[in-house]
């Protein structure tokens, strides 16, 4: 797809205007296009994008198994360019026949476009996850409990208690519990601890209370992580997880803290990660560690619910 630089370049001021954080628009990933018109003749279009993930693949424990994803280019229109691609994709998925109910409709867009969050509401998307960042100095590490990497000898450990964050992660956001749901996350654990990913356990009287399983991403141009972050080298916190009866006791803001550090010391420039908006805990204990929403993922599942 050519997309006109003028219309790239609209919506990349537009967003800097709303969030200073936010990276350049680039050109979207090929796909089916999708344009609209609005009454004054302004035109808007996006890139709808359809992806069915294998039954083996771990995406389907955070994802509907077939999604149709849009990427908009509004230019500078707001919230009447919005309405009027959301109409076109509705338009678009009624020729395209119904989808599976293991589906979903994803649009991802800036957290502080509150001009947007009216269009999106109406067209039935909710928003069920944001991408949040957090560029603070870490803070000091202080707390009763023992903080130690975790090493593969400690996989079953690391397991459980990314399985709890799984189950109740399912009850409030995205996520999805799925029956091999074990088998998937003890195969991508088990690769990452043998790389060496960054992992990190509190333990008290010995016992494992929480996990913060972690990696280092690199933005730069030409590459995903780019389309959502500022350059540079990013800490990215993938799962963290306390065991029901250490929450509330300062165990995860103790962990977190040696975490923040220990990315800090990686050389990173900050730290992002994915937390739900409808989950009680996260949604309170990310701001309390710094993190601000950056980018949301707006969703409907199953896809044909899209109004």
């Amino acid at each position: 797809m050519t997309v006109g630089q003028g219309l790239m370049e609209a919506q990349s001021a537009r967003f800097a205007s709303v969030d200073p954080l936010l990276p350049a628009v680039v050109a979207p990933p090929d796909g089916d296009v999708i344009t609209a018109a609005l009454p004054d003749g302004t035109r808007v279009a996006g890139v709808l994008q359809r992806q069915v993930h294998d039954l083996r693949s771990p995406a389907r424990l955070w994802s509907a198994t077939e999604v149709w994803e849009l990427t908009p280019l509004l230019g500078s229109a707001g919230a009447a360019g919005m309405d009027a691609l959301l109409r076109a994709w509705r338009k678009r998925l009624d020729l395209l026949g119904p989808a599976d109910r293991d589906s979903a409709c994803v649009l991802t867009w800036p957290s502080r476009d509150a001009e947007s969050t009216r269009a999106l509401l109406d067209h039935g998307l909710v928003p069920l996850t944001v991408i949040a960042v957090r560029q603070a100095p870490p803070p000091p590490v202080t707390g009763a409990a023992t903080v130690r990497r975790a090493t593969p000898a400690d996989l079953e450990t690391v397991l459980a208690l990314a399985l709890a964050e799984l189950r109740y992660s399912s009850m409030v956001g995205s996520t999805v519990h799925r029956p091999d749901a074990a088998a998937l996350k003890r195969r991508t654990l088990a690769d990452r601890l043998t790389a060496g990913g960054p992992a990190w356990l509190a333990e008290r009287d010995g016992i494992a209370v929480a996990l913060a399983e972690c990696a280092v991403v690199t933005s730069e141009p030409g590459n995903w992580t780019a389309t959502r972050l500022p350059p540079g080298r990013w800490g990215y916190v993938n799962c963290v997880s306390v065991l029901p009866g250490a929450r509330g006791t300062g165990v995860g803001r103790q962990l977190m803290a040696h975490a923040h550090q220990e990315l800090h010391r990686l050389g990173t420039v900050g730290t992002y990660l994915y937390y739900n908006p409808p989950n009680p805990l996260s949604s309170v204990f990310w701001p309390r560690q710094g993190y601000r929403p950056l980018w949301t993922m707006w969703e409907v599942r199953p896809a044909g619910a899209l109004r």
